[in-house]
């Protein structure tokens, strides 16, 4: 069931309706029904696969609480195993496995072998790679003794199933989600409207800029032999196309959630005025990043070690980051390329603080933007990486860019114009008052706002592009 579908604008409202007539208890049963209804609207089979995961995640997640109090290290971890290896083992099936197989099928191939028929028709579930580290969160932190394990079967079914957030994030803890799931809710209107307006923001993102520049992105990522131009506006169209397309979903998920009494956290703020790679990552899919650093990074040892065990541990975390997006050796690639800056950015660092003397004879503001400038072009240039359908297209590409080849066409720039200019505004206008939600802007006056609410409803409604998936369903 897809947000910007007629089926989930006559979901919602039924679920919101029935919901806040429930009392507590029969909330969290009513909205456990209604998560598997959402997700089984794709196929109802792959309920199974959350329904194991969520068995698996209950039982050991209380027996590693009793090992806990028992003091005895040796249950525990048998008991986390079991937890890794159930969804980590349904991951690697249903998304890795014909990867494997394909990667091993060359090297059998190029030995004079034939592998032919080795590969199964497997499916991929929507959002398993969402909901299998939210689960393992829960295990692991138990595990550690940072929270108690749940006793309550249907409520942690819906810590796992919430559907707001269920196939495309954020990616909740279990400590921080949980006990919202527990304590009772009551209605309240300032959320209810703070959960409107981000429903409303969300779906222009996706449906009026992202839908509308998915057609430029396709045709110019289809091309045979792209000018360098071409590459150049490919690359900033499919950078804000994924951005509005993931952040819409998150603003969505996170509006859905408000009028339900329920605070997810914030996934994105304002990724593109990143200082750095690591400024990035602090604003990029947090969820997903703040997940990668504790439960992976951290558990490498961090940058406690040493620089070059420091080094080894980034590349590991973000080669693990890009392959967790998708089974192909181009995320594995572009993985390799966000490490490659995150260990350029410390390696350097030390240039740049002895330079300052020189970088303070220019004002703040143009320090500042050019350092944002600089960061979007290499953000940008992983773009090319993550969109493209080959190895062979990325060399292609960046060889475009840096001879510059072919004529450069600009009918396409009055286009980009239209779907991108309204977002630079209210984009910008946020990074100047220091703004994450669109609704907290109260410094702007209610009739400059009912102006804007207007204009981007007009563009919603006449100038929206179709109803298409989100990108990171594939993921």
């Amino acid at each position: 069931m897809l947000f910007n579908s007629f089926t989930f604008a006559v979901f919602f409202p039924i679920v919101f309706i029935f919901y806040w007539k429930l009392p507590h208890r029969g909330q969290n049963y009513f909205l456990l029904a209604a998560s598997y209804l959402f997700y089984g609207f794709w196929d109802w089979r792959f309920l199974s696969l959350i329904f194991i995961s969520t068995l698996v995640d209950y039982i050991t997640g209380i027996k590693i609480d009793n090992a806990n109090q028992q003091k005895t290290d040796k249950n525990k971890k048998i008991w986390l195993i079991i937890s890794l290896c159930t969804n980590l083992g349904i991951l690697a099936y249903f998304k890795y496995f014909n990867f494997f197989i394909d990667s091993f099928s060359e090297i059998i191939n190029s030995a004079g072998f034939d592998s032919s028929g080795w590969q199964l028709h497997i499916i991929l579930p929507v959002g398993i790679s969402f909901y299998t580290f939210q689960t393992m969160s829960y295990t692991i932190d138990i595990y550690r003794n940072k929270m108690k394990a749940n006793h309550h079967f249907f409520d942690f079914a819906l810590y796992v199933s919430f559907f707001p957030q269920l196939v495309a994030g954020p990616i909740e803890r279990a400590k921080v989600l949980i006990p919202r799931i527990l304590n009772k809710r009551t209605f309240n209107k300032n959320q209810f409207i703070d959960g409107i307006h981000l429903i409303f923001w969300g779906l222009w993102k996706k449906v009026f800029v992202a839908d509308n520049l998915s057609p430029i992105v396709d045709r110019i990522f289809s091309m045979s032999t792209p000018s360098g131009f071409d590459v150049l506006v490919g690359a900033y169209a499919f950078a804000i196309q994924i951005y509005c397309d993931f952040s819409g979903y998150s603003d969505i998920a996170r509006g859905c959630a408000k009028c339900l009494g329920f605070e997810l956290m914030l996934n994105f703020r304002h990724p593109y005025v990143a200082l750095n790679p690591s400024d990035f990552w602090l604003r990029w899919h947090i969820s997903l990043s703040s997940w990668l650093r504790d439960y992976l990074y951290i558990s490498l040892g961090g940058n406690k070690k040493g620089n070059i065990r420091t080094y080894i541990n980034l590349i590991t975390t973000m080669l693990l980051g890009g392959l967790w997006h998708g089974a192909s050796w181009i995320f594995v690639v572009w993985g390799a390329y966000q490490g490659i800056l995150l260990i350029g950015h410390r390696l350097f660092n030390p240039i740049f603080k002895a330079t300052e003397n020189i970088s303070n004879l220019f004002p703040h503001s143009i320090r500042r933007f050019v350092k944002i400038f600089v960061m979007f072009q290499l953000v940008c240039g992983g773009w090319i990486i993550f969109r493209a359908e080959s190895i062979s297209q990325i060399k292609d590409m960046i060889y475009a860019i840096f001879t510059w080849r072919g004529v450069s066409d600009f009918s396409v720039l009055p286009s980009l114009l239209l779907f991108i200019g309204p977002l630079l505004i209210i984009e910008g206008l946020q990074v100047v008052l220091d703004c994450d939600e669109v609704y907290d802007n109260t410094k702007v006056p209610v009739w400059i706002k009912s102006i804007a609410y207007s204009m981007f409803f007009y563009l919603l409604v006449y100038h929206g592009a179709s109803a298409q998936s989100f990108i990171y369903f594939q993921f």
